[in-house]
Formats: C-alpha cells, sequence, structure tokens
C-alpha cells in the first residue's frame, strides 16, 4: 500500500472530481490548498507514479495602461469617427477633434488609421474629412473589449481572426504579452486505481506541541513525515562581486609577501602622471585620444621647487643622470594639466618622493582612466596593479623571483620573462604566464628598474624594481571570461552562479 500525506490525498481525490485531469490552478481551486502545496503533491505523486505532469507554453495578453484607457473610451480612429458622424459626416479636422473631444497626442495616430482601415476620406489641402457611414465593428476593437472584460487571454485560445487582432494591438503597443507554463496534471492508470479503492483523508499534524506530548495525543495523531533529502528553495545570499573577490585574493598575496598598500589621487597633475616618470611633453600618449584632461579647474599645484627644478632640468639636458635628456624647453603650465591618471604610476612616485630611505615594498590596486575605445578587450576605465621594490643592491633577478611567487599563490606555475621596452625603466622584461586551459602563453606584466632619470630627481639612490598591468586580463582568466565588458554588466544570473570561493 502506498502511503500518501495529507495533501497527496485531497490532491488525488480532487483530480478524480475533475475527471482524471485538470491545470493546477483548477486543481488549487477546487481543493481549496495553496499553490505550493499542490506542487509539492504533484511531485511526490508523480515519483510514486501516480500522476503525470503535463507542461504547455503559452502566451498570456493582458492590456497595458493605454490600452485599458482606450478600451473604456474608444479607439482614437473610432472616437473621430464619431465626431465626424455627428458633423452629418463631412467636416474640417479642428471641428471633428473638438466635438470627438479627442487629445491631441491621439489625433496623428487616428488620422492613420482612418486612412489605413478605409473609413474615411481627407482632402489634405482644405484638411477636411469626409465619412459616408459608421463603420463595423473591427476585430481590434472586439479584442480590446474582450481583454477589458476578462483581464487576460490565452492567444493560442483565441479563434484565428482574434489571433490576427493580437498583432494588431501589439504593433500599436496597447498589450503587454508574457511567456507562461501551464501545468496540468493526470491521473496514471495507478492513480485511478488507487482512488477506486477509497481514500480516507487522514489529517496530519506537522508539530509535536508540549500539549500532545502531556496528554499522551501524539499516539494518536498521524504525524507528517518529512523528507529530509528533498531539495530546499533557492537562495542566492549577499556576496562580494567576483571581480572584488580577485582583487581581495591579490591584496591578500602581496601582504603574505610582506608588502604594503597605498592609495593615491584619481586626479592628477600632469607632473607627477607623466614628467615625473621623464615622459617628454610632446610625447604621444599625452594627447586628448589618449588622455583624460579636465576642463574645470583644469590646473593643479605642483610640488616643492627644488623637485620641479630637478625634473625640469631632467628632461631639457639630463641633469646630473648621465643622459642628454629630451633636449627641448620644459613647461611648468603643461606640468600643471590635471587629467584623470592614465597608471597607478603616479601613486607610486609620489610615495617614493616622500620615502627615500630603503627598504620600500609597495603596492597598488586601484582604477586608472585613458581614451579608449570600449571593445571586448578595452576598457576606458579599469583596474591596475602595480609594486615596487626599493633596497640597498636588488637586481632584476630578485623582480623575477617576486612576481613568480606572486603568479605561484594565484595557481599560474609557468612563468617565463621577454626583454621589452618600456619609457622610464632599463633593463626592462614582458612577464608572460603559460594558461593550460587555453594551451598558449600570455603577456600580463610589464616590468624593469626604473631609470636614472626618474629616480635622481627625488634623490634616491638604490635600486628601485618596479611592475604593472592592467588586471582585467588576469581576472578574466580566473572566471573564464572571454569579453572584458562582460565583468562589469551585472549580469545577476552569472554573479549568482559564481563562486562565493574563488
Amino acid at each position: 500500500m502506498v502511503e500518501l500525506r495529507e495533501h497527496e490525498q485531497k490532491t488525488l481525490l480532487t483530480l478524480q472530481k475533475l475527471e482524471g485531469r485538470a491545470p493546477v490552478d483548477q486543481i488549487i481551486k477546487a481543493s481549496g490548498l495553496a499553490h505550493a502545496a499542490v506542487m509539492r503533491a504533484s511531485l511526490s505523486l508523480t515519483m510514486k507514479k501516480l500522476t503525470r505532469v503535463h507542461e504547455q507554453k503559452q502566451t498570456v495578453i493582458t492590456l497595458n495602461e493605454e490600452g485599458r484607457y482606450h478600451a473604456k473610451k474608444g479607439l482614437p480612429e473610432r472616437r473621430l469617427i464619431h465626431g465626424l458622424l455627428k458633423l452629418d459626416g463631412e467636416a474640417s479636422v479642428d471641428e471633428v477633434v473638438k466635438k470627438s473631444a479627442l487629445e491631441k497626442k491621439f489625433l496623428t495616430i487616428a488620422l492613420g488609421w482612418l486612412r489605413r482601415k478605409g473609413w474615411a476620406t481627407i482632402e489634405k489641402k482644405k484638411q477636411v474629412l469626409k465619412a459616408p457611414k459608421e463603420p463595423s465593428i473591427g476585430v481590434d476593437e472586439k479584442l480590446l473589449s474582450l481583454l477589458d472584460q476578462k483581464g487576460l487571454l490565452i492567444v493560442e485560445r483565441l479563434n484565428k481572426q482574434l489571433q490576427d487582432a493580437v498583432s494588431i494591438l501589439k504593433r500599436r503597443k496597447l498589450v503587454k504579452m508574457d511567456e507562461k507554463t501551464l501545468r496540468e496534471l493526470e491521473l496514471t492508470e495507478a492513480g485511478w486505481k488507487l482512488v477506486k479503492q477509497g481514500i480516507e483523508i487522514v489529517k496530519e499534524v506537522s508539530q509535536l506541541t508540549p500539549e500532545l506530548i502531556r496528554t499522551g495525543n501524539w499516539r494518536k495523531v498521524k504525524l507528517r513525515r518529512f523528507d529530509v533529502t528533498a531539495p530546499g528553495p533557492t537562495i542566492y545570499p549577499g556576496k562580494i562581486h567576483p571581480v572584488q573577490q580577485i582583487i581581495q585574493r591579490i591584496r591578500e598575496i602581496f601582504l603574505e609577501m610582506g608588502f604594503t598598500e597605498i592609495r593615491g589621487p584619481i586626479v592628477e597633475t600632469a607632473f607627477w602622471n607623466f614628467d615625473a616618470l621623464f615622459q617628454p611633453q610632446d610625447h604621444p600618449a599625452r594627447e586628448m585620444q589618449d588622455t583624460f584632461y579636465l576642463a574645470n579647474p583644469k590646473e593643479g599645484k605642483l610640488p616643492k621647487r627644488n623637485i620641479v627644478d630637478a625634473v625640469a632640468k631632467t628632461h631639457e639636458n639630463g641633469w646630473k643622470t648621465g643622459s642628454r635628456g629630451w633636449e627641448y624647453t620644459w613647461s611648468r603650465d603643461e606640468a600643471k594639466r590635471l587629467v584623470l591618471r592614465t597608471h597607478t604610476t603616479s601613486v607610486t612616485i609620489r610615495h617614493l618622493a616622500k620615502h627615500k630611505e630603503p627598504p620600500v615594498k609597495v603596492f597598488s590596486v586601484d582604477r586608472v582612466y585613458r581614451n579608449e575605445k570600449v571593445d571586448y578587450k578595452r576598457l576606458a576605465e579599469f583596474h591596475q596593479i602595480e609594486g615596487i621594490i626599493m633596497d640597498k643592491k636588488v637586481t632584476l633577478r630578485d623582480l623575477m623571483g617576486t612576481l613568480k611567487e606572486f603568479y605561484l599563490k594565484l595557481g599560474l606555475k609557468k612563468v617565463q620573462f621577454w626583454p621589452s621596452y618600456f619609457p622610464y625603466t632599463e633593463p626592462s622584461a614582458q612577464s608572460t604566464v603559460y594558461v593550460p586551459k587555453l594551451k598558449t602563453w600570455m603577456e600580463l606584466c610589464g616590468m624593469g628598474i626604473f631609470r636614472p632619470e626618474v629616480v635622481e630627481p627625488f634623490g634616491i639612490k638604490h635600486p628601485v624594481l618596479a611592475w604593472g598591468g592592467g588586471l582585467e586580463r588576469l581576472i578574466m582568466l580566473k572566471l573564464g571570461v572571454d569579453d572584458m565588458r562582460f565583468l562589469y554588466k551585472n549580469d545577476l544570473g552569472w554573479i549568482r552562479r559564481s563562486p562565493i570561493c574563488q
């Protein structure tokens, strides 16, 4: 004998009354059970092979706000034709509008549909309307009236004429369309056999109360069984965005390695963003197509005069760095211009200017801005990861070892370094990691040792190891995303599917 719960018993008896097959909504109405109770019963009864579930996709159509308005007042063309016939079938447009009390915003629509339906003729020069007689009710008006009465209709259940009218009302933006799944429950042969044998509904107790225990009545009642293996409702708790999870992990790695995090201003002077890094004032990267310059305010303050003078001389003739500089006249006005920082190296050099004695081990993970054309691999606003080590007698090998350790902690085991060129480091290299999933090598960070032209104007006497690069490429690699824009699309489904612990 199959053991049935109270809701299952009621559902089976209701199906028997409804001739063995009925939609879920009808079962709910006939049984008095809640929707959740019927759905749970249908699931367990189907597993016991007493019922089967039929699903059918349906399109539900309802009136929107404008549709409801026209259902009460009449379609604009119908109101216009009523007004025209009250004026003996011929009158100017203005007269007809006044007579029909039609709102101005519906006039163009009304005239267009009058012409399309052939209800009236319009003399354009004189702006006169003519209509011989009252036109019959159209299928679109019938559907509008029916929707007003019923509230909603299933498109698939309408006759062909009314289905054609659906496309008209949809084109006129008077209705809302929604896809809905209709579920029907049907008794199987085993289900019919069971209900014919007779089912006696036994009330179940879902909670064991102190009174039941004290009186001993718990022995007489039927206690409801709970399936502890049944799946519970899906819950989407609040969690950190996947991008921020990876940024937090990167911060943790650097902190574990003995680094200190630094932050700096987003709006920066060209001095700290370009000049302090020995980037010439006529460099293409400073142009409007690469950099966001501020319109108001346009200028910021420069640092102490001795620092500015040292940087200026380094640009003009190399100062005492052993370089020839860029051999041009350096401009203070150009250095004062305010920009949205194009890299976080401006934060690094600011920090070095105040911390000249070794050891210095700092990193930065922050946003930078460049006037880029946005596509699947470029953004105008993105994150940059950057770090420096300043200490006595450190070399490029120390930098390579530091980055290898960093990548290893991120789960990237194969790392290579290639000679490269960057404006403010010498020697310079490019770090690449092997991605097993893609079966290829990928460039991640540029690296090198700051040139004398960068550090000597600030009185820094020891080598400065530096590295930096865009963080989004690393994030895409970790999250398996191939379009950078997707990271900031705020796709709720993707965010929910992403594991809390990356």
